[in-house]
C-alpha cells in the first residue's frame, strides 16, 4: 500500500499536533496557568509578603480606599480584625501560633466598602522555631488526677475556652506593650515539657522569675475579664485587650482586680506568687491573639510608639 504526499503531511501534522498537546498538558501540570481566559483564577500574594517565627506577632498595614466597614482577614483558619490606622491604612496583629505548620501561607484579607469589597492578598512565610526541652519532677498527685481534680480542671478549662473565644469589637489597648514584671525571663515559652517522665503540652506563656509579692501591672489597656483561682495555674487574671487579643498572669499571690474592671496599662493587677502547680514563685505571662498562642516579649518588641486607641 503506498502513501501519497498529502496523507504523509496529514500524518505529520497529527503527530506534531499530538506532541504539542502532551507538551501543554505536561506543562500545565508542573506550572498551573489559566489555559482558559475566562475560568476564575486566584492570584496569592501578589500584594505583598511578610515573614516570622513560630509564635511571633506581624504588624500587618494595609492600604484600604474609600469609606471601609470594616477591614477583616484570614489566616490559617483564624479570623484577623483589623482597625484604621491613618486615613488612607488599616493595621492589623497576625499572630503565628507556636504550632502552625512552617512554610508559606496566605493572609486574605477583605476591605469591605458601601462601593463593593476588595480583596487583597499577602503571603506569609512562617519560619520553625527551635524549642528547649524542660524535665520537671512533682507530686504524684499533681500529675496524675484524681477524678475530683480531673472534673474541676476540664470545668476550669471549659470556662477559660469561652472566655477566649469572645472578641470584644473595639481595640482596647493604647500603644505600647510593656513587660508585666522586672525579672530574670527563663526563655521558657514553647519548652516541650517532659513531667515526671510523661511528655505533656509545651508551655504556652513566659515564665518570669522575681521575688514572693511583686507587683504585677497589666501590659496594656483593658477589661479584667476573669480572676480565677485553678488547679494548674493557680491565682491568675485574665485581661481583654479587644479585637481577640487577650494576656494572662498566673500564679499569682494576689489578686487587686474584679471581673468587669476597666485596666489601664502598668496597672497592678495582683502579686507574684506561687500558687497552683508550680515548683516556686514566678509569674507565668502568656497572650493569646485570636486563638493563636503567641510569645508575649513579641508584642513589646513592636513598634506601636505612636498607635492611638479608639473610642470605646
Amino acid at each position: 500500500m503506498m502513501i501519497n504526499g498529502v496523507d504523509r503531511i496529514r500524518a505529520t501534522k497529527s503527530r506534531t499536533d499530538l506532541v504539542f498537546i502532551m507538551a501543554v498538558v505536561l506543562l500545565a501540570s508542573v506550572f498551573p496557568v489559566n489555559l482558559l481566559p475566562s475560568a476564575p483564577h486566584e492570584l496569592r500574594g501578589t500584594d505583598g509578603q511578610f515573614s516570622g517565627k513560630q509564635g511571633e506577632v506581624l504588624l500587618v498595614k494595609v492600604p484600604v480606599g474609600g469609606h471601609p466597614t470594616e477591614v477583616v482577614g484570614r489566616f490559617l483558619g483564624r479570623q484577623i480584625p483589623f482597625f484604621q490606622d491613618t486615613v488612607a491604612t488599616y493595621m492589623g496583629l497576625v499572630g503565628i501560633d507556636m504550632q502552625d505548620a512552617p512554610g508559606t501561607h496566605e493572609l486574605a484579607v477583605e476591605v469591605k466598602d458601601p462601593a463593593g469589597p476588595r480583596l487583597l492578598s499577602y503571603n506569609v512565610l512562617v519560619m520553625k522555631e527551635k524549642y528547649p526541652v524542660q524535665h520537671l519532677t512533682l507530686p504524684k498527685e499533681m500529675v496524675d488526677l484524681n477524678e475530683e481534680n480531673l472534673v474541676r480542671v476540664k470545668s476550669e478549662q471549659e470556662r477559660v475556652r469561652l472566655v477566649l473565644d469572645a472578641v470584644s469589637r473595639n481595640r482596647l489597648w493604647n500603644g505600647v506593650f510593656i513587660e508585666p514584671v522586672r525579672g530574670e525571663v527563663t526563655g521558657a515559652f514553647g519548652r516541650v515539657r517532659i513531667i515526671n517522665g510523661q511528655p505533656r503540652g509545651p508551655h504556652n506563656g513566659e515564665d518570669i522569675d522575681t521575688p514572693l509579692g511583686t507587683e504585677v501591672v497589666a501590659m496594656n489597656d483593658g477589661i479584667a475579664r476573669l480572676t480565677v483561682d485553678h488547679f494548674f495555674s493557680g491565682k491568675g487574671v485574665f485581661v481583654d485587650h479587644g479585637l481577640g487579643l487577650y494576656s494572662m498572669y498566673f500564679h499569682l499571690s494576689e489578686i487587686t482586680v474584679q471581673d468587669g474592671e476597666a485596666i489601664k496599662r502598668g496597672q497592678m493587677i495582683g502579686k507574684v506568687g506561687a500558687s497552683g502547680r508550680t515548683t516556686g514563685p514566678h509569674l507565668h505571662w502568656g497572650v493569646r491573639l485570636n486563638g493563636a498562642r503567641v510569645n508575649p516579649f513579641s508584642l513589646v518588641k513592636l513598634p506601636l510608639d505612636g498607635t492611638t486607641t479608639a473610642a470605646r
